[in-house]
C-alpha cells in the first residue's frame, strides 16, 4: 500500500486524564483504505529536541466524515508538546504505515488490549464488525479511574476488563481475567497489543491452547520507513523491521 504525507486539520484535541488525550483529525483529500492495527507517523512542531516523528496507532477512521482519531500517551516531550495542539491547527501525518491484523473466520475471536495497546482495538473491532463479526474485547488498565472511551468500545463487541486494583471488571492484569482461565471458555484466535511481557505470555499460552494468535508489536519505531533499524524484531525468519514487516506478527513467528 502507498503511504502519504499530508497535512490534517485537528477538528478537536481531548484531555481524557493525565496520561492520554484524544485527536481528531480531518483529512483535505479522501482517505485511502486503512486497515486494522496500521499506524501514522506523526511530525511534532515546536519541540526543539524531537527531531523524528513519533508513530501512532489509529485508533479510529470515519469514511463518510474524512476524519482519523489517535488516543495518546504522553511519553515524553514529544507527546507532550503533541497535547497542546489547537483546534485548526495542521498535524503532519505520515499514512497509513505497517502491516494489519487478518481477517478472522468467525465470532469467536478475542481482542486483548493492555496500557497503550488499548488504542487500535477500537478500530479493530469496529473494523471487524463492519464484516459481520462481532468480537469479545479483554481490556486492561490500572484502575477504574483509567478506562478510557468504554462507551465506545460498548458499540463495537462484548467487553471484558481487568483492572490492576479490582476496582473494575477482574482483578488482576488481562492474563489473570477468567476468559482466558476458564476452560468452558476458548476463542479461534487472539489478536492482542500492549506491553512486550503481555504479549509473550499471550502468546505462550495460546500457543499451549492450539489457539491462533496474532500480535502487534510496540517496538520503538524511529523512521516508520524500515532505515533506522532501531525496530528490529528477532523472528524464526530472520529479523524483521516491525515498522515495514510489521507491527503485526503471529506469535509462532516471533523469537521473544
Amino acid at each position: 500500500m502507498k503511504k502519504q504525507t499530508c497535512d490534517f486539520e485537528v477538528i478537536y484535541n481531548i484531555s481524557l486524564n493525565d496520561d492520554y488525550f484524544l485527536l481528531k483529525l480531518l483529512a483535505e483529500d479522501e482517505l485511502p483504505n486503512i486497515f486494522p492495527a496500521q499506524f501514522v507517523e506523526v511530525r511534532i512542531d515546536g519541540a526543539p529536541n524531537t527531531f523524528l516523528r513519533r508513530p501512532i496507532s489509529v485508533h479510529d477512521v470515519n469514511y463518510n466524515k474524512n476524519t482519523i482519531s489517535l488516543l495518546v500517551r504522553i511519553a515524553g516531550e514529544g507527546t507532550a508538546q503533541l497535547s497542546k495542539i489547537n483546534k485548526g491547527n495542521l498535524l503532519n501525518l505520515v499514512f497509513p504505515l505497517g502491516n494489519s491484523f487478518s481477517m478472522p473466520d468467525n465470532d469467536n475471536i478475542l481482542l486483548v488490549g493492555g496500557g497503550c495497546g488499548v488504542a487500535p482495538m477500537l478500530y479493530t473491532a469496529k473494523y471487524f464488525m463492519n464484516f459481520g463479526f462481532t468480537p469479545t474485547l479483554l481490556l486492561g488498565y490500572k484502575d477504574k479511574e483509567s478506562i478510557l472511551r468504554s462507551d465506545k468500545f460498548a458499540k463495537y463487541g462484548n467487553v471484558f476488563y481487568a483492572t490492576e486494583d479490582g476496582s473494575f471488571g477482574e482483578e488482576g492484569n488481562v492474563l489473570n481475567h477468567s476468559l482466558l482461565n476458564t476452560g468452558e471458555i476458548s476463542f479461534d484466535k487472539i489478536y492482542a497489543c500492549g506491553p512486550q511481557p503481555m504479549l509473550k505470555a499471550l502468546g505462550d499460552m495460546a500457543i499451549k491452547k492450539n489457539i491462533e494468535c496474532e500480535v502487534s508489536l510496540e517496538n520503538l519505531m524511529a523512521c516508520g520507513i524500515g532505515a533506522c533499524l532501531c525496530c528490529v524484531q528477532d523472528t524464526v525468519d530472520g529479523h524483521k523491521c516491525v515498522c515495514t514487516e510489521g507491527p503485526v506478527f503471529n506469535v509462532k513467528k516471533i523469537v521473544w
